[in-house]
């Protein structure tokens, strides 16, 4: 098979493979050439195409899709209308936000809210650039950006009428409860305008101001509120809580008509400072080109040689991985801070929001403790920041708001790997604290948030598990799986009170850590519902699920009973070795039959009952490196990395999840993943790479594939170092002090 070599010196690279760095970029290759930022915006990836820089503010992107479940990024790839290009979105999410200040160029419409429509043939998507032509409207739009700064160029086929409109009462799924609740603006000039825009959503406090300044004066201006045209004098400011729209008209000219759009989450003088630094200028074409400079230089903190489906599923997948959390913070340092109040960063220090850690826990953030260890050390800042700001740990915070989605409390899983891997901060006695008092019911916090979607975050499960030692399913849903999971985080904060010696704390959260075993069944060998009065729910089947209305989180019994990795003991208390192997069999190959009529849309993915499209699955192939059948791992992986990750629209199979799933990619095709984040080692799967250099701070780690092919799916043996190794594991240092891992592939199984 015809291999694309990547890695050459950078001099032979660039003779040999022809490609040319920007001047003074110092790049040795050009990654961005492989990224498909389509990939995943079909089925139900709920990714978008649209520009942005690494973990930047500004998502510059087309919305397409407004309601419904596909609406999350408010892209998809089945979709033929453009409703306006909006600045803010969320990358793979089950639920939709944001999709903040629209813009729309038109011609010839005379509709309030004009739509326009596209054909595919003329979308194009790289890193930091979008482009598509609107073809009842004869504009072709290209759109760029910098980390707060959106820019805009359009081109009309007709100079005569070109068009704007400002958008101010877009939304992203008004039928999921998000709704415009303030607007304020003003006409600075007449190129310029800015104000406020408050939402209430999955965040329930969103506000986000903006500058806009166009690249020629406004020659016409319409103004529209609540849907009535005003017909006498414009307002040059309105604060209202009603829908804003504003459509623009140009003087005719045949050049193209430039727009930019700064954001802040603080005001509107944020937003002016931001659009000042970042891009005073109007060289759209030079903006572009820092753009995929900044982006190759990040993609470069891993080169790859491999096949070319290869090539572009990895590349893609990283570059997702850089999308979430985003910088939230002015160039001044100033920030809105989980507590809703302006805080000014200390030198040093950047506000991020958007983690979605109950997925993004298992692999991305480990994987940034390779690639980006100061990055990732940074967001355990940011996490323990918030817990100051606001009173617990943030879980899936979004706009300075808590969302409280998901199960537990998975901050305690990132800081606890943080810890392990001596990338924390100093003051650990705080980050125990923290863990500790999120981790239990808080009635001051309930109170706190009652009236709001943040009370969603303060649910009865810990109360249930401090009393108890599980959580009765005829009390709350989902009790298996906030048992689990409050388990394996309760062993999270054990570590991390270790670490800063307080160790009555430690035993005593490494105690709760066991509670895991309460729910396993050793008649249905499965982690099952129990009830109040201590008993296993009866009936009881397996397959069942009730999105949000079962014992399980997005999935079924299945799918939660290999949940805890924190603990070896999990092997013997199950029956050992071969119990782990007829279990981890049965489940990859037993029927793929879900029963349910309300069962959870996130179960995508299936061998047999094993979901890759939903992360409570991600570590379980993995699993077989404990049993005496590995081989059984590397088959099921190569499936995996073959059939669900494709290099088409609808080539992620299931909800991206800020970079979770493509993260799991990333470190599987490189050959190792980490099971237990807060425990330093990883093991060891099947390598889709080639050979592959990843920049740590030892220098280089390199990982050779000898004998690779599809045929070749197996392990014969690792080198690393040139030593052979007995066990398929490997430590945290072992990758980023530098070094060397060899696999020698076969087609032949033991």
């Amino acid at each position: 098979m015809k291999k694309t070599i990547l890695f050459l010196q950078a001099a032979v690279l660039c003779l040999l493979a022809g490609c040319q760095s920007a001047p003074g970029s110092g790049l040795l290759s050009d990654e961005i050439k492989y990224v498909d930022p389509f990939i995943g915006t079909g089925f139900h990836g709920h990714t978008f195409p649209g520009a942005t820089r690494p973990f930047a503010m500004v998502q510059v992107s087309p919305d397409t899709h407004i309601m419904g479940w596909d609406a999350s990024s408010g892209y998809h790839y089945d979709d033929r209308e453009i409703y306006g290009f909006s600045h803010t979105h969320l990358s793979g999410t089950g639920i939709g936000d944001l999709g903040d200040v629209a813009l729309l160029p038109f011609s010839g419409a005379d509709s309030i809210k004009p739509v326009g429509l596209f054909n595919k043939d003329t979308e194009k998507a790289t890193p930091g650039y979008y482009a598509v032509r609107l073809d009842n409207f004869g504009v072709n739009v290209e759109l760029t950006s910098t980390d707060k700064v959106g820019f805009h160029k359009y081109t009309y086929d007709n100079p005569k009428d070109r068009r704007v409109m400002l958008d101010l009462g877009h939304i992203l799924q008004p039928n999921w409860g998000h709704k415009l609740v303030d607007n304020s603006y003003l006409f600075v000039n007449d190129s310029t305008v800015e104000g406020t825009v408050r939402t209430q959503g999955w965040a329930h406090f969103h506000s986000v101001s903006y500058r806009i300044t166009f690249s020629e004066p406004i020659e016409t201006i319409y103004q529209y509120i609540d849907g009535k045209l005003r017909q006498d004098s414009l307002f040059l400011r309105i604060n209202t809580a009603e829908d804003l729209k504003f459509h623009y008209k140009f003087p005719e000219k045949a050049e193209p008509l430039y727009v930019k759009v700064a954001l802040s989450m603080v005001d509107t003088e944020g937003a002016e400072k931001n659009l000042e630094a970042e891009l005073p200028g109007w060289d759209f074409e030079a903006t572009r080109i820092k753009s995929a400079e900044i982006w190759n230089d990040a993609l470069n903190a891993i080169e790859i040689q491999a096949d070319p489906t290869v090539m572009v599923n990895f590349y893609t997948a990283l570059y997702h991985t850089m999308i979430a959390p985003f910088a939230y913070q002015d160039v001044d340092g100033r920030y809105l801070g989980m507590d809703k109040k302006v805080h000014k960063a200390e030198p040093g220090y950047t506000n991020y929001s958007v983690f979605s850690l109950w997925d993004t826990f298992r692999a991305l953030h480990p994987l940034m403790t390779i690639i980006n260890p100061d990055l990732a050390a940074d967001w355990g800042k940011v996490l323990v920041q918030g817990y100051k700001e606001g009173g617990i740990l943030p879980k899936w915070p979004l706009a300075s708001s808590y969302t409280g989605c998901m199960v537990g409390y998975p901050a305690v899983s990132v800081l606890a790997d943080l810890v392990c891997k001596d990338l924390a901060d100093s003051d650990l006695k705080t980050w125990a604290e923290a863990g500790a008092r999120s981790s239990v019911y808080r009635e001051d916090l309930a109170e706190k948030f009652k009236g709001t979607r943040e009370l969603d975050l303060i649910t009865r499960h810990p109360y249930y598990k401090e009393k108890y030692g599980f959580v009765p399913a005829d009390s709350v849903p989902e009790s298996v799986s906030w048992g689990l999971e409050m388990a394996y985080e309760d062993w999270c904060i054990s570590q991390i009170a270790a670490k800063a010696g307080l160790d009555s704390l430690a035993q005593a959260y490494a105690a709760k850590g066991e509670y895991y075993k309460r729910y396993l069944d050793p008649e249905t060998k499965m982690m099952r519902p129990i009830m109040g009065d201590g008993t296993f729910r009866t009936p009881f089947n397996p397959r069942y699920s009730a999105h949000m209305r079962s014992d399980y989180t997005e999935g079924n019994a299945f799918q939660w009973s290999f949940f805890a990795p924190h603990e070896d003991n999990f092997i013997a208390t199950i029956g050992g070795k071969k119990e782990l192997e007829t279990r981890l069999d049965t489940l990859f190959t037993t029927s793929s039959q879900v029963d349910g009529e309300h069962a959870s849309g996130d179960i995508t993915g299936l061998i047999g009952q094993y979901a890759h499209g939903n992360e409570p699955s991600h570590h379980m192939a993995y699993l077989y490196n404990w049993t005496d059948s590995p081989w059984k791992g590397q088959e099921r992986l190569d499936y995996i990395m073959r059939e669900f990750y494709t290099n088409k629209p609808d080539g992620i199979i299931g909800n991206e999840d800020c970079g979770q799933m493509s993260a799991w990619y990333v470190m599987s095709a490189l050959g190792f993943y980490q099971v237990a984040p807060g425990i330093p080692v990883y093991t060891l799967g099947r390598p889709m790479i080639d050979r592959a250099l990843i920049r740590v701070k030892g220098g280089a780690f390199e990982i050779r594939v000898e004998n690779n092919s599809p045929e070749n799916k197996y392990i014969e043996r690792v080198l690393l170092n040139g030593k052979v190794l007995d066990t398929p594991f490997i430590s945290h240092k072992d990758i980023v002090k530098g070094g060397k891992l060899v696999f020698e592939m076969t087609n032949t199984h033991p």
